[in-house]
């Protein structure tokens, strides 16, 4: 599974795997592939840092990147006080009636609620940005499209390639015009924020609009034969995420919610707004279900639904709710059946790309 772009980057296949987990990362780089941590979690320079310096202990001077939500405008003189001024009474009655309809206890005194999605605000990222530039990090990848022109130009200067998601070829061909060095094409199909082209359309569109800058596909990938499908259409490489949530490595600490994503099928998610507030793929729950109800007040944009249901997520998380515990996921949910070591992972998707390579010559008369 290599291609030229893997080539350039040093590592044995094409397979980038983005997770939340430095050692999911760590071992998805080991195993041959291109590791990239989430940062977006990391409201504290010193904690990334940390596990940063993890991952460089544990990847065996091999190459990996990190992965920033950050958008490519900045908003000047706006803190997260002022934006959580701007929640809606509302809005903040209907998250309480519905933690009380399902009986959600309280965090512990003193226990705090977590990851409050404030990585999307520019000095966040900034802050994180000026840990990561101390580590020899190789890719940069951008959740939110093109980041800012000198945050691609510090990238650079530290010979570092930066890559963005787009969603379709429109997206594409900004970050092009940006000077991004990867664009990764990712589907409907995907988990996390996502457009409304599926995989199979987007990957060849977007390969034709940012030619001859290398292609990720994304989305709905979690097989050896998808990824011979996807470098068949155009693409250098396939950008995984949700496989990786059921491995031995993964730290989701929740063993309900792991349940829930090894008997969930392909029709099990749906793509909502009610965790961040822009349309993400994810389990389907009654929490879901509640806020995409038409009777309910609805998701409010991005950041104002982040930041108003930080808390009743961290909740339902520690106290593990079941109705209404949940995950960004994609549709390969389907095949994400039995917990798995990330080598044995990179094992199953070895073999399965020889047998889509090896059915290909021989339909072509070449076996």
């Amino acid at each position: 599974m290599q291609t030229e772009l893997s080539n350039t980057l040093g590592v044995e296949h094409a397979v980038f795997g983005f997770t939340p987990f430095p050692a999911v990362a760590a071992a998805i780089t080991r195993a041959g592939g291109f590791g990239v941590l989430g940062a977006v979690r990391y409201t504290a320079p010193d904690a990334l840092a940390r596990d940063l310096d993890w991952m460089q202990e544990h990847t065996d001077g091999l190459p990996y990147g990190l992965d920033v939500v950050m958008p490519a405008k900045k908003v000047e003189g706006v803190s997260e006080t002022d934006v959580e001024a701007m929640i809606p009474q509302g809005h903040r009655r209907f998250v309480t009636e519905l933690l009380e309809k399902y009986q959600v206890p309280q965090l512990a005194e003193g226990e705090t609620s977590g990851w409050r999605i404030t990585g999307w605000m520019e000095q966040v990222a900034r802050t994180q940005l000026d840990v990561a530039f101390g580590y020899p990090i190789k890719l940069l990848a951008n959740a939110l499209g093109s980041p800012p022109p000198d945050i691609i130009q510090r990238a650079h200067d530290h010979g570092i390639l930066v890559a963005a998601l787009a969603g379709s070829p429109r997206h594409a061909q900004h970050h092009k015009a940006a000077g991004i060095d990867i664009v990764v094409a990712q589907g409907y199909e995907a988990g996390g924020h996502t457009g409304e082209i599926a995989t199979m359309v987007l990957t060849p569109e977007v390969v034709a609009a940012v030619d001859p800058l290398p292609v990720l596909a994304a989305g709905g990938i979690g097989t050896g034969e998808q990824i011979a499908a996807g470098l068949a259409l155009g693409a250098q490489g396939v950008w995984l995420g949700s496989i990786w949530l059921t491995t031995e490595e993964a730290e989701l600490h929740s063993r309900r919610l792991t349940a829930k994503l090894l008997a969930a099928g392909p029709a099990d998610t749906v793509r909502s707004r009610a965790l961040t507030g822009k349309p993400a793929r994810q389990l389907r729950t009654d929490w879901t279900d509640a806020w995409d109800d038409p009777s309910g007040p609805g998701p409010l944009p991005m950041p104002l639904q982040g930041l108003l249901v930080a808390e009743a997520n961290s909740r339902i998380q520690r106290h593990e709710v079941e109705p209404l515990l949940g995950t960004p996921v994609g549709q390969i949910v389907g095949r994400m059946n039995s917990e798995r070591s990330v080598q044995a992972v990179f094992d199953d998707l070895t073999r399965g790309f020889e047998r889509a390579i090896d059915r290909i010559n021989r339909i072509a008369g070449r076996a």
